[in-house]
């Protein structure tokens, strides 16, 4: 029986680059850093005792190992209780961010990596 869901993976192109602005620009933290020498992952969460992490890991390495496996940047949505602040502040710290729209379920915006890659916040109350 699945319990919850661990970790999601994201494969990005400069894994330093993608870890700089997880934590500097968006606030997550490190949970750890594991290097054998040719792998390289970092977990990072947005709290430490958040219940599902991310790892980035290096598309080109993950694409030699596995040729068939999708790297494409998974469709996720994160909450907060003050999305409006949000965006506020990734707008100071220059995140491209989509409009700030209001959904049936809240309000809500996308923001990009700098890699170009989509993701959304919404409040969630």
């Amino acid at each position: 029986m699945i319990q919850q869901l661990g970790q999601v993976m994201i494969y990005v192109d400069n894994q330093d680059a993608a870890k700089s602005f997880w934590t500097e620009k968006v606030g997550f933290t490190v949970r750890s850093e594991e290097n054998n020498g040719q792998f390289r992952m970092i977990e990072i969460a947005p709290t430490s005792d958040a219940e599902t992490s991310f790892v980035l890991q290096n598309k080109q390495l993950v694409a030699q190992m596995e040729p068939n496996l999708n790297l494409g940047t998974p469709s996720l949505m994160f909450f907060t209780d003050d999305v409006e602040s949000l965006y506020e502040e990734f707008k100071a710290k220059e995140i491209t961010v989509g409009d700030l729209v209001e959904i049936p379920s809240g309000k809500v915006f996308n923001f990009a990596d700098d890699e170009n890659n989509y993701f959304a916040v919404m409040e969630k109350k």
